[in-house]
């Protein structure tokens, strides 16, 4: 690759796999959200919360979503599971 320093190749391999990593991660906590708000009995979903909550605070940790954000769907997500019939 003529006219492109090493450093510039690293960096666009480095950003590639980073780019599919949080990909994979920012699946994994939709998915999640999408089962627990999908689950129709309150006791299904309260054993789904802490593997949720679990998945959002890696999320958070790893810097796919922000801290506020993550705070913010944890409070939601249990209010939501709260108020099932």
């Amino acid at each position: 690759m003529p006219g492109k320093s090493l450093s510039v190749v690293k960096r666009v391999r480095q950003n590639e796999k980073r780019r599919l990593r949080n990909r994979k991660r920012r699946q994994e906590l939709k998915d999640m959200l999408k089962t627990i708000r999908a689950e129709s009995s309150k006791e299904a979903a309260q054993k789904l919360l802490p593997k949720a909550q679990s998945i959002i605070d890696r999320s958070e940790r790893h810097h796919v979503i922000h801290r506020n954000a993550a705070r913010r769907l944890k409070s939601r997500l249990a209010k939501e599971v709260a108020e099932k019939q």
